[in-house]
């Protein structure tokens, strides 16, 4: 064993034979426990960067321990590769996309591997690889033909800059995800996958997922928002048609005053036939975003159509006004307006001058005052008939009741939810595969004109999709007759919906998933930012169930267990380009080798808190590797160890067997339930800091020291695996070290011989006394009481009373 810690070196040959060996290759193998370990995989953007060595490393980590428990474990990687930033690269450096693309999982893969990750690289995939997304292309055609996806016209979020549509989980505060800018409104044709038809199950299987945080689950609830309300119509004045609303607070319904209908909305559209203010008005608001955020902030501004609604209980007559914060996709395009008990409502009256009708006073009758704001409390009904004095559940109920009876209304549940627009308008993603024909219909690209394949040797100009008006791509036939493909690409979101599937059969030819599928699925682990929890994971969830009841899975979500880590930060602030705070992997990979920048990353904070970058805090870490080894190597130089007889240990001999085992026990609870890494690296430590003060070199000292470094060889194995796996071979074992199996903890030698206890006088500590292990409470009493130093402090006084707690303390009473 040679003297001096080298990173390089034994990195490269840790590299080398688990390359050689296919060590990390995973096949199935129904006679083993599997276990599936994913990290979200990277968009291959050109490095890595600190956020993604932390992810990975936890990923590798969580798979070379459970490894190490003798399941079988997955652990793939690949690219999420389609995407608007390939585009921007493209146009910025004169490339084309693929080029790019593929440059960059050149180098990306060569950085993950010179951090040790155990990836099965058979595995790969890339998400702009025609052999991938033929399938998902497929896929789509399956969910066209069963109606659960459709194309419609209709108001969508547009990102001026990056010239596409945005699905609403896509905007945020009002502005495109990616780029910030503001979005606008924009009617064109769009391809939807019906995710509403599954809002219900994907709430409910929430409960079922144990292993994720609350924090994630409670986003996502807010984000399907279940409501249960009652939708029931109005009549109108001059019409056959009725007006259809809904509502959760049917309790307000004496309360109405106006309807509110969009802009676009057929009454409003009729209306402004003959009224060129109206008319002015629909235009301007067709330019109204989409946005809950911005409908939410937007001036609320409205004009009188003319019609009047007639209220379904009173039979008044009220006004309907076209209103720029009611979108006709959302539910009927028309809602109620109760100016005394929705804040919106009273805003949009006063500045119309329209009437305030209080129907709810609070439960305590105090007095409420309507001229500043709403009332929007549930409380009891006043001035509002027969339902008087009915609390919000009995209104509910009986107004209900009163709704069905006349066959105007039901109970009804709604979504906040809206299904999922996967069109976008940029060229680098999965072609749509339809075929728009000359009679304006649209059907499937058959299937065995599959995949759909995107050019790749393109020109970019700008930010103008080269496949569009692009005659070679779009020009096609159908039934012998001249047609167009769709140039519209997929959200990029589409890809990474499902590649955790295709994982399990990657070179799968003839089907879009395997048996296979099955038994690798689902995900025992899955690790990524929590920034993912609208997008990616529900879409996921929701793809998943697509594919179950496409028959192609079996299991009803796809991820068991959700870890989302924190950030990293520099100097208190997210590392990013634009701060200029970053610290190349790469650099760090080359000055201290991986080992330490895995268990600097490790050791710092807990997964999903954020980790604050410090220089000493990395010279810390190659400090302790460093001392690591040299234990080992003063070990190996002192002499060969005998027999571990556990009946022969002297008190330091068992002192350090045990502080062994402790570790065993204290590490395998902080990696498997609380997924604590840094305390269990903390303990690793200690007991390396008992070893390097235990001098005994007898043949039997160096049994329970050799016990020592191999227990902190293992423990340490997923975390630092080139050092584990060099010191393993160095400690006399044969093979790879992430195969020798998690240590156990032997639990006699837990047990301890002797016990400090605490001695007080009066609540004050006094004194240590050490005693037998199994010493009764007398003894314990006496020699307590015998101690020189307690006798000090009862001299001359009484003892009235000793109180004995058993392993842990004694308290002496006396005056």
């Amino acid at each position: 064993m040679q003297e001096q810690y080298s990173p390089q070196q034994i990195e490269a040959a840790a590299q080398r034979y688990w390359d050689e060996n296919k060590v990390f290759k995973a096949v199935a193998d129904n006679t083993k426990e599997k276990y599936y370990c994913l990290s979200m995989f990277p968009y291959p953007s050109g490095r890595l960067h600190m956020g993604h060595v932390r992810n990975y490393t936890i990923g590798d980590v969580i798979s070379r321990y459970q490894r190490m428990l003798g399941k079988n474990v997955m652990q793939p990687m690949g690219w999420d590769a389609f995407g608007m930033p390939a585009e921007n690269a493209a146009i910025k450096n004169k490339t084309a996309p693929a080029k790019w693309t593929d440059e960059n999982i050149a180098y990306m893969k060569g950085q993950l591997q010179k951090l040790g990750f155990g990836y099965d690289w058979d595995r790969e995939i890339a998400t702009c690889k025609p052999e991938y997304y033929k399938w998902e292309q497929w896929f789509f055609t399956q969910l066209v033909e069963k109606g659960l996806a459709y194309k419609k016209t209709s108001a969508v979020n547009w990102c001026p800059e990056d010239q596409t549509v945005l699905a609403n989980e896509q905007v945020e505060d009002g502005g495109c995800w990616r780029c910030g800018t503001q979005v606008v409104r924009k009617h064109i044709p769009q391809w939807f996958i019906k995710i509403t038809d599954y809002a219900e199950e994907l709430l409910n299987d929430l409960d079922q997922l144990d292993g994720w945080p609350e924090k994630v689950k409670a986003m996502q609830r807010n984000w399907i928002g279940r409501s249960e309300g009652l939708e029931f119509s109005f009549g109108v004045e001059g019409k056959d048609e009725r007006l259809s609303v809904y509502t959760t607070r049917p309790d307000t319904i004496m309360g109405v005053t106006y309807v509110a209908v969009a802009a676009t909305h057929p009454l409003a559209l009729e209306a402004a036939e003959n009224n060129a203010d109206l008319a002015a008005f629909v235009d301007e608001s067709k330019n109204t975003s989409t946005t809950e955020a911005d409908l939410a902030t937007v001036e609320k501004k409205g004009m009188d159509t003319g019609f009047k609604a007639i209220h379904p209980v009173t039979g008044e007559a009220v006004p309907v006004f076209a209103a720029n914060f009611v979108l006709m996709d959302y539910g009927s395009g028309a809602v109620m307006s109760v100016p005394a008990h929705d804040q919106r409502d009273f805003e949009f009256a006063e500045k119309y001058g329209l009437s305030v009708k209080q129907v709810i006073q609070p439960a305590n009758d105090e007095t409420i005052d309507l001229s500043a704001a709403a009332f929007t409390e549930k409380g009891i009904l006043c001035n509002s008939g027969e339902f008087d004095g009915l609390e919000f559940a009995a209104a509910f109920d009986a107004i209900s009741a009163f709704m069905t009876e006349k066959g105007i209304g039901e109970r009804k549940v709604n979504y906040r939810l809206r299904d999922w627009g996967v069109s976008r308008q940029r060229y680098w993603g999965t072609p749509i595969p339809t075929i728009n024909l000359a009679d304006g219909s649209v059907v499937t690209t058959p299937h065995d004109q599959l995949p759909v394949e995107l050019p790749t040797d393109v020109v970019m100009d700008g930010v103008n999709s080269p496949i569009k008006n692009n005659p070679e791509f779009s020009a096609t036939t159908y039934n012998g007759q001249p047609a167009e493909r769709e140039t519209d690409t997929f959200d990029t979101f589409m890809e990474s919906s499902w590649y955790f599937a295709r994982y399990c059969c990657p070179d799968s030819d003839d089907a879009m998933l395997t048996e296979e599928a099955n038994y690798w699925l689902p995900v025992d682990q899955y690790i990524g930012g929590v920034e993912h929890a609208i997008l990616h994971l529900l879409y996921a969830r929701f793809f998943h169930k697509l594919l179950r009841d496409a028959g192609l899975v079996t299991s009803d979500e796809p991820f068991k267990r959700l870890l989302t880590q924190g950030m990293v930060n520099k100097d208190g602030t997210k590392m990013s380009k634009s701060k200029g705070n970053t610290v190349d992997p790469q650099e760090m990979i080359e000055r201290y080798g991986a080992d330490t920048v895995r268990l600097f990353i490790m050791f710092t904070a807990p997964p999903e808190q954020s980790l604050e970058w410090n220089d000493a805090g990395v010279d810390g870490a190659s400090r302790f590797l460093r001392r690591l080894w040299a234990l080992a190597y003063r070990h190996n130089n002192a002499g060969t160890p005998g027999k571990l007889d556990v009946e022969a240990l002297n008190g330091d001999q068992k002192a350090l067997r045990r502080k062994t085992h402790e570790t065993i026990s204290k590490v395998s609870d902080d990696i498997e339930r609380r997924q604590t890494f840094n305390t269990a690296i903390a303990a690793v430590m200690e007991l390396c800091n008992e070893v390097s003060k235990f001098e005994d070199q007898s043949e039997l000292g160096l049994a329970v020291e050799r016990e020592a470094l191999e227990a902190a060889t293992l423990l340490l194995a997923p975390i630092v695996p080139h050092i584990s796996h060099q010191l393993w071979s160095e400690l006399g074992y044969e093979g790879n070290v992430v195969d020798a199996g998690w240590p156990s903890v032997d639990e006699a030698a837990l047990v301890k011989d002797e016990l400090t206890i605490v001695v007080q006088v009066l609540g004050k500590k006094r004194a240590e006394i050490t005693v037998s292990a199994n010493a009764d409470s007398k003894d314990v009493e006496a020699q307590a009481l015998a101690n020189p130093n307690v006798q000090k402090f009862i001299d001359g006084k009484t003892v009235r009373k000793v109180i004995v707690v058993p392993g842990r303390l004694v308290n002496i009473v006396a005056n």
